[in-house]
């Protein structure tokens, strides 16, 4: 007699190698959510988890650190493109899951896009280096010898990332990409639905071998015990539901341990429609889409769905008939891989009888169905099981005709599930619609449909704080619009109170979250050699004038590549004297003819000045004079200014020279130049300083093109 196929394990990945349980473990099954079928069995009964912990703090922890922000973002890009090859594999497996093409596409491409977006945002406003300096310096002596920051570091142990099972890659990969470029080794756990997909995301990642051993470790199954060996040095993100972040909150390595703990869960997101957007109306026809939306993609499994429609009571049963007319237009409920289904099953069957348990609880509590049905639903394209065995639901439209009713904002039905609320547009009508979307108590995100500027400003000043973000929708953005329920990678996705109070994403902020923030204090030459950055009163090397600190003999900076300038080279240029000819000349040929300097009478009169004075931009100009190293070399362009400041009017008969410093080397990881910083201080005659700037030039690693 033939033996049964044992059913495969989904494995862990741990310590740089695949690991599954022994034969004899049983597990729990990972099944097809529109078939039933048994994929795969989910263990990580006798995994060491300790020893899981311990290798990213030591393998995971030294490799990542061999490499610079910049080279770690750099990774992140391969990587995606490593991603974008594969995603047709993806797709087959996300299909298992209940989700579309047009769902997998959300998932798994939106959490390639991330990566890409953190590659881009690192390597353009992070340092080439491990350390970020935050802010300005704070002299904290008369004298300048004493002066203090704040600087990030990474923290020194493991991102564990504990994931929800509506978005197996881009719910990985949005917290994978800011821990990795800040060097930060994660130990990824997803939830049971979806982790068949997960693991086959983290098979490709490893099998890309562009990620240094350590960086990356999997855990397919529980993990209870994970908190039992984290400790100071770790933090914890998690996605998920509000009881079990309570009870990880909980333990005693987070109370009273250090382990850092960030949660992202359960939110009754609002939709508000404006007064003013009333049928025909291009605001209300978005507003209808967008609910329609986060109804039906994914199912309705999505932590940023619309759970509450507020609309002005007039609109009502207007906003009720369109939704339901657009859902029996476009939703087709049926197994993914079926041609014309729109709409895919819940994530299991577990999944399913919980939504339809929260249901049940509002309609006897006061909500009436007013489109759907909690019947078993019509499906396209299931096998003669699939009606049976598959996870699928009717989307399902509440009336609540008392908007009030505690129910509708305390319970959520984590599916294709919203209820419409109607407010009062007594006196406008803002104050009432933000009372009842605040009485959400803090959710990830709301929209605010409207063309009016009045409304939409008392709107969003009322519940900007109860929200993580604030999505306005109107005629002008309705087609660009990222839409309510899609994060984006640049800005924060978290939310206050019940939403659990977390914050991910935010481009750099985010790799910032898995750092900490340390105050130095020191003396400039010490903060200079922490930072990499020259700091004021550090030492220099001058070149230029020996009356203003030139040394005989040394090279001007221009003259230096990147493999020879270093932090604290600097010029200092002779004095050049400023004719009321000058200024006058300057006027004319710019336009710049302001009275301060054109007419002395006027410009007496301004407490500013002590009479006609020169342009600002006559005296950076004539800087850039002063400063540069006119023949061809190893500077290939000026790039920009930044923070410039005019500090002391130049007077005519008043004359200027200007002090140059390298304050920052940032060589480029793909390119033959970097970009150095240049602190430039300009002084008048007396000394005193007349403005301060720093100027961006693109520098060659070796000189080569003039050599």
């Amino acid at each position: 007699m033939e033996t049964a196929k044992k059913t495969a394990f989904v494995p862990s990945y741990v310590q740089d190698s695949w690991w599954e349980p022994d034969d004899g473990v049983r597990g729990t099954d990972a099944r097809d959510a529109s078939t039933g079928e048994v994929l795969a069995r989910v263990s990580s009964e006798g995994l060491d988890l300790a020893a899981a912990v311990a290798h990213a703090r030591t393998v995971g922890q030294g490799e990542l650190g061999r490499l610079s922000l910049h080279e770690r973002a750099l990774k992140l890009r391969e990587l995606a493109g490593y991603l974008n090859g594969r995603r047709e594999e993806l797709y087959e497996i996300s299909a298992r899951t209940g989700a579309t093409r047009t769902d997998s596409m959300v998932d798994i491409d939106g959490g390639i896009g991330v990566l890409f977006t953190f590659s881009s945002k690192g390597r353009r406003e992070l340092p080439n280096s491990n350390i970020i300096v935050e802010g300005p310096v704070e002299v904290l002596s008369k004298d300048g010898s004493f002066v203090g920051e704040h600087i990030y570091t990474r923290i020194p142990g493991v991102a564990v990332q504990v994931n929800a099972f509506n978005f197996p890659v881009w719910g990985m990969l949005e917290k994978f990409a800011p821990a990795f470029i800040a060097g930060v080794p994660t130990l990824v756990k997803p939830a049971t639905p979806g982790v068949e997909l997960a693991a086959a995301t983290v098979r490709a990642m490893v099998e890309s071998g562009i990620l240094p051993p350590g960086s990356l470790q999997l855990v397919s199954g529980s993990a209870r015990t994970l908190l039992d060996v984290l400790d100071h040095r770790d933090m914890v993100s998690f996605t998920g539901s509000a009881s079990t972040a309570k009870l990880l909150r909980a333990h005693p390595n987070v109370v009273g341990g250090g382990v850092r703990f960030s949660a992202e869960t359960d939110s009754l997101n609002a939709a508000i429609l404006g007064p003013d957007a009333v049928p025909g109306t291009p605001e209300f026809d978005a507003f209808i889409r967008s609910v329609v939306t986060e109804m039906t993609v994914k199912a309705g499994q999505k932590c940023t769905a619309i759970r509450r429609a507020i609309v002005p009571d007039g609109l009502k049963h207007a906003v009720i008939d369109a939704i339901g007319a657009r859902l029996a237009e476009r939703v087709v409920v049926g197994d993914p891989r079926a041609d014309g289904v729109t709409m895919g099953a819940l994530a299991s069957l577990e999944q399913l009888a919980d939504v339809r348990a929260a249901v049940n609880a509002m309609l006897s509590a006061g909500g009436e169905l007013a489109w759907g049905t909690l019947d078993a639903p019509r499906v396209t394209g299931e096998d003669a099981h699939g009606v049976e065995h598959g996870a699928f639901m009717s989307p399902v439209l509440l009336d609540w005709f008392d908007s009030n009713a505690p129910a509708v904002h305390a319970l959520e039905a984590f599916g294709p599930v919203c209820g419409v609320l109607g407010f009062s547009t007594h006196d406008g009508g803002a104050s009432e619609a933000v009372r009842l979307a605040t009485l959400g108590a803090g959710s990830l995100v709301a929209t605010v449909c409207t063309n009016d500027p009045d409304f939409v400003r008392d709107v969003v000043t009322g519940i900007a704080a109860h929200h993580g973000r604030v999505l306005v929708l109107n005629r002008e953005d309705a087609r660009s619009s990222t839409g309510h329920g899609a994060p984006v990678p640049q800005l924060v996705h978290g939310g206050p109170g019940r939403a659990g109070g977390g914050e991910e994403l935010g481009g750099v902020r985010s790799v910032k979250h898995h750092m900490q923030r340390t105050a130095i204090q020191g003396s400039p030459n010490m903060l200079t050699a922490v930072t990499g950055v020259w700091h004021a009163g550090a030492d220099r090397v001058i070149a230029g004038d020996p009356t203003f600190g030139g040394v005989a003999g040394a090279v001007h900076p221009f003259r230096k590549s990147l493999a020879e300038l270093h932090i604290g080279d600097a010029f200092a240029s002779g004095l050049r004297r400023v004719a009321l000819e000058d200024i006058t000349a300057f006027a004319q040929s710019t336009g710049d003819t302001f009275y301060a300097h054109t007419d002395e009478a006027a410009a007496a009169k301004n407490p500013f000045f002590p009479g006609i004075v020169a342009h600002g931009y006559l005296l950076v100009s004539w800087a850039a004079g002063l400063f540069v190293e006119p023949a061809p070399g190893p500077v290939l362009a000026n790039y920009g200014l930044e923070n410039l400041r005019f500090l002391t009017p130049v007077a005519a008969g008043d004359s200027i020279r200007v002090t140059l410093t390298a304050k920052q080397i940032t060589p480029r990881v793909t390119d033959n130049y970097g970009e150095v910083c240049w602190d430039t201080v300009l002084h008048n005659q007396n000394g005193e300083v007349v403005a301060t700037y720093d100027v961006l030039t693109l520098v060659e690693k070796v000189e080569t093109l003039y050599k």
